[in-house]
């Protein structure tokens, strides 16, 4: 089985949850830029949530399906496509053997995730399917996906069989799109969704991103610190998944002393010699020397994740323990939405 790539859209590629334990031997620990939404939507076909799926970027790519398939799509909304129809999300839904799945901008987000029953099959790389395209590994040859490639996906390709939940579901749903007949989109859908429970941290004035001090924290003046935390910063277009780089007031340290590269991680927020600051992504290098003013807690990367250029950011300060507090009452409700996802059955 493979979806066939037609159109490879702005940047996509293969993730999974990332291949952690290499960091002192300099690789990235990578995987989705928003994890949250590849585990739902991993949960969403019946696959465990580490399983490989797509990362879409700005602007989706057009696939044509081998053989009938059960996906999910969750993330930032692309206006998924099949035969003229959208598609709705965060929900399973059934796509006939032949049919074509188009996706268009993102017109609230910036990556959108594609999960399907099985997961995707490409060769593991250091025990992970994660492109990394700065080493060249993982995903289809290291690179994004290009026109004329096939994404191998479920058993046949090397991935695992669909659970008897994504059976079951593929099985209804391929009945129900059978019985609509003519003027009908070929593909039928999940009645009910999975509410996204990642994505509350923006209002008009700009996504709000909870961070704790950095370790240079106090090197940076009492004015930086008021203008990091009281203003915002508008995402510039050099972002990636290496970095979300900021455009806004200039941060000034109290000291010019040069720091030794020390290790680094996803969600640090560095401030390099132009005082604008660069939030840290999944793909970061694995040290720097640029100061630390803040970290960006993890329950919020999914909101980062989903901030496209021209988006506005702020800050509002927290400490450790109460990120650590948001980390829990997030990992309790993810843990009951896998289990509500479970037991919904067709």
């Amino acid at each position: 089985m493979s979806l066939l790539v037609m159109r490879p859209g702005l940047y996509s590629t293969v993730q999974d949850c990332g291949r952690p334990g290499h960091r002192g031997a300099g690789l990235s620990g990578g995987g989705a830029m928003d994890e949250y939404a590849l585990r739902v939507a991993n949960w969403l076909v019946g696959n465990d949530e580490s399983a490989a799926g797509l990362e879409l970027t700005l602007a989706g790519p057009t696939l044509r399906t081998e053989t009938s398939l059960l996906i999910a799509i969750t993330g930032a909304d692309m206006a998924p496509q099949v035969g003229g129809h959208e598609l709705p999300m965060w929900r399973p839904v059934y796509v006939p053997a032949g049919a074509v799945l188009t996706f268009g901008a993102a017109r609230a987000g910036c990556r959108a995730y594609i999960a399907v029953a099985g997961g995707i099959g490409t060769t593991p790389a250091l025990g992970s399917r994660s492109t990394d395209v700065r080493a060249g590994i993982g995903g289809i040859a290291g690179r994004p996906l290009r026109a004329g490639d096939a994404v191998p996906c479920g058993e046949a390709a090397g991935a695992v069989a669909p659970s008897a939940w994504a059976t079951a579901w593929l099985t209804a749903l391929a009945k129900r799109s059978a019985a609509e007949g003519e003027g009908r989109p070929a593909a039928a859908w999940a009645a009910w969704y999975s509410p996204p429970l990642a994505y509350a941290g923006g209002d008009d004035d700009g996504i709000v991103l909870r961070a704790m001090p950095g370790r240079e924290h106090g090197q940076f003046t009492p004015a930086a610190r008021a203008s990091f935390y009281g203003g915002r910063y508008r995402v510039a277009a050099a972002s990636d998944r290496m970095g979300v780089r900021l455009e806004g007031p200039p941060l000034a340290r109290t000291t010019r002393d040069e720091l030794l590269s020390h290790g680094i991680v996803p969600g640090v927020v560095q401030v390099p010699a132009s005082g604008q600051p660069i939030i840290l992504g999944a793909d970061c290098q694995t040290t720097g020397g640029y100061p630390k003013l803040a970290h960006v807690a993890a329950v919020d990367l999914p909101l980062l994740a989903q901030a496209k250029p021209g988006d506005y950011i702020r800050f509002k300060a927290i400490d450790h323990e109460e990120a650590q507090q948001l980390d829990y009452e997030r990992a309790k409700a993810l843990q009951a939405l896998a289990a509500a996802i479970r037991y919904r059955l067709p």
